[in-house]
């Protein structure tokens, strides 16, 4: 079955699955398309395999398809972002020094 990552818009947070199993989520509060991101959990018995690098990539693909922005205030989604410097430009450029992303990095 594998991996699931889902919008739960009832909730306002995306949720990844494993197995069809809770394994996390990232909350978020959108406002006229943008998206502030303020916590992201691992569920403890799924910790330490990437389910939440999975689940960030993954939301904010959807925010990107969406055409949203990112202000990305979950500690844990700027150290993705860093990893994954395509999706920097999600977050507007004059609110990247906040989030200590490189305002000179560019989506590839």
């Amino acid at each position: 079955m594998g991996n699931t990552v889902t919008d739960n818009d009832a909730a306002s947070r995306f949720e990844i699955t494993v197995d069809g199993e809770l394994a996390g989520y990232l909350d978020y509060r959108e406002h006229q398309g943008e998206y502030a991101l303020p916590h992201t959990r691992v569920l403890t018995q799924f910790e330490g395999r990437g389910i939440g690098s999975e689940l960030v990539v993954s939301a904010l693909e959807t925010i990107r398809e969406r055409g949203g922005t990112v202000l990305p205030y979950c500690p844990f989604v700027p150290k993705v972002m860093r990893d994954h410097p395509e999706l920097i430009d999600l977050v507007p450029e004059d609110e990247r020094g906040t989030f200590g992303l490189d305002v000179t990095q560019r989506a590839r």
